[in-house]
């Protein structure tokens, strides 16, 4: 099997099971997802939601939010990890949106990753989910199911992302990268893959090897 066939297959079986997938991080302007993401980094979006309900009615733009002190957002967001480098970056980039955009979240890769704490996934995942673009936003998730289905060969999320996107058509781009992300925060798991439970089972890598062994 190619990897366009396996690509063509895993779309239909996931997307069966997805028909309409869609981040399950909470927002309602590019401006929420761009600070639900930054928060999201090594954290759970089950958290993160909990913690920006609160904090979005509050603060919900970047003007209300880039008022804030340092000690006032560390205070909003404190169940969240890593929350000193968060608080100052989502601050940082709160007051350049306010300075150079009037406030508003700008669609492009080289604007978005200029911002603090800011980087290629987070700026993918905004202008996938909030702009519509089709891009690619390579998370441990994306890259660990790619590789152990066989639709990339790589041991770096850049290298998955450009794999995939040869293989990708674009107008399947945004759904595939939440098929996958589902697929592996609830089946294809890091430490314990539910196989048992997968429906891709017979065209993966990665279960085929361990069989085998």
């Amino acid at each position: 099997m190619t990897r366009d066939e396996k690509l063509e297959l895993v779309a239909k079986i996931l997307g069966a099971k997805h028909p309409a997938p869609k981040t399950e991080l909470n927002y309602e302007t590019p401006f929420q997802l761009l600070v639900a993401t930054i928060l999201a980094a090594q954290c759970t979006d089950k958290r993160v939601n909990l913690v920006t309900a609160a904090l979005f009615q509050r603060y919900p733009d970047a003007k209300s939010m880039s008022e804030l002190s340092f000690e006032a957002l560390r205070e909003e967001i404190k169940s969240i990890n890593f929350l000193n480098n968060k608080a100052k970056n989502i601050l940082d980039s709160s007051k350049a949106l306010v300075e150079k955009y009037n406030g508003e979240v700008p669609d492009t890769l080289d604007a978005l990753t200029a911002l603090p704490g800011v980087g290629r996934k987070t700026a993918h995942v905004v202008m996938s989910n909030a702009f519509g673009k089709p891009v690619l936003a390579v998370d441990t998730h994306v890259h660990r199911v790619a590789n152990r289905l066989g639709l990339a060969n790589s041991k770096n999320v850049r290298d998955t992302e450009n794999q995939l996107m040869e293989i990708l058509p674009e107008s399947l781009v945004s759904d595939f990268h939440h098929y996958l992300i589902l697929h592996g925060r609830y089946t294809c798991k890091a430490r314990s893959p539910q196989c048992m439970n997968c429906e891709l089972t017979h065209i993966c890598n990665y279960f085929h090897s361990k069989t085998n062994d």
